[in-house]
């Protein structure tokens, strides 16, 4: 069986963020597919680009929501202060996080991603990390704000900063060969 990762991001993305998760992935074994507001290639904040195979408008089609909730493993949210100003406004998108968190899979989250967790009302009572801005919004989701390269909690692994991206994904991988 083929192991599938998918990256939910939004052109303006923070390009560490998604370039290094999407080759890091793959030398696990996985396929990987970046879905985001558009088909085709898109760009990070800093210019460098990737190929989007998947649109996050699919997932207001419920089919299409279900196959990619059964399609993919490992869901991954990078981040980009505007990507995810963007793409915390989907719901849809939320909702996605949302029965993929109930479902008990792999989130791998890092900096401004928490904000897609945070509107996707996932962080209550957990221990997330996310960029420092963003420190007093993910305390007050009732969330226990964590600086650390990588924080565990349950099925979620956030990362406040690329700097620690190393072992944030390697911390993911523990975390998903438990599942």
């Amino acid at each position: 069986m083929t192991k599938k990762a998918l990256i939910l991001t939004w052109e303006s993305y923070q390009d560490h963020e998604v370039v290094y998760p999407f080759y890091r992935v793959q030398e696990e074994g996985f396929e990987v597919d970046i879905m985001a507001n558009k088909l085709g290639r898109i760009f990070g904040i800093l210019g460098t680009y990737n190929e989007c195979t998947q649109s996050v408008y699919d997932l207001d089609d419920q089919n299409l929501f279900d196959k990619h909730m059964n399609d993919y493993d490992l869901l991954i949210i990078p981040g980009g202060v505007k990507a995810l100003e963007y793409l915390r406004q989907h719901k849809s998108a939320l909702k996605f996080i949302k029965e993929w968190d109930e479902k008990n899979k792999t989130i791998a989250c890092i900096c401004h991603g928490a904000q897609l967790l945070i509107s996707s009302k996932i962080t209550s009572g957990r221990d997330v990390s996310g960029y420092y801005s963003i420190m007093d919004d993910i305390s007050n989701s009732g969330a226990n704000y964590v600086d650390g390269p990588a924080v565990i909690s349950d099925n979620l692994v956030s990362c406040p900063h690329y700097k620690w991206m190393g072992q944030w994904m390697k911390a993911v991988f523990e975390v998903y060969n438990k599942k």
